[in-house]
């Protein structure tokens, strides 16, 4: 919702700078909660344009990228660059080394953000981190997906499971190595079983690939 402050030209003064103050606030609090927010995030709550720009030259926001804002001089999580990847890709999902990553099923710290995104998606233009897109369509896209709150954003994750198959999948982009590993350690901590696995190795057209290394492993 856009709000051109020229139409409360006739309100009385006190009213509008009691909306400003509002919008301000209003503004200040999701930033602060959410750490990065798009700008249609602020839109639903009614924030005007004109705030979010005073706001940006106050220095009290900072602008990441296009729609994307964060709060100054707050301290943000491990997780901020996947944040900050799911603002500019609010219909990726986390997946892969990122996923690993959150599942501990690794202990690289990616230099980008892996995500996947429907094959016919556009890729986010200008993202605040960088961004390692994967391509997949249907049920290899769907199934298999969670979502996890973190630092109060809702963010769609891979699971243990899909991400350890996807892996597979995607083994000239992340390694056959990294792949057999994330099996290993995905049976050994229990984070899914092997007919879990299996399940979602078949979806992703993985299975008789798969079904050997995991043979191999119980």
């Amino acid at each position: 919702m856009v709000i051109n402050v020229g139409r409360y030209s006739e309100l009385p003064a006190k009213l509008t700078m009691a909306m400003l103050a509002s919008h301000r606030q209003t503004a200040l609090k999701l930033a602060k909660r959410r750490g990065t927010v798009r700008w249609r995030d602020f839109a639903e709550k009614g924030v005007t344009p004109s705030t979010i720009a005073r706001l940006v030259e106050e220095g009290a926001l900072a602008k990441l990228g296009r729609g994307l804002y964060q709060a100054v001089g707050v301290e943000f999580s491990e997780h901020q660059s996947l944040l900050e990847a799911a603002a500019a890709a609010p219909n990726g999902i986390i997946a892969l080394l990122s996923a690993l990553r959150l599942h501990g099923l690794t202990t690289q710290n990616p230099q980008a953000v892996w995500m996947l995104i429907d094959g016919k998606a556009r890729a986010p233009l200008s993202p605040p981190v960088r961004i390692k897109v994967l391509r997949a369509s249907g049920a290899a896209l769907t199934a298999g997906v969670e979502t996890r709150k973190i630092d109060g954003t809702p963010l769609k994750v891979t699971t243990a499971a899909k991400t350890a198959a996807d892996c597979f999948k995607y083994r000239r982009h992340v390694g056959l190595d990294v792949a057999i590993e994330a099996l290993r350690d995905g049976l050994r901590r229990r984070s899914f079983t092997p007919d879990a696995f299996l399940a979602v190795a078949r979806i992703d057209r993985m299975e008789t690939f798969a079904r050997p290394y995991l043979e191999a492993l119980v």
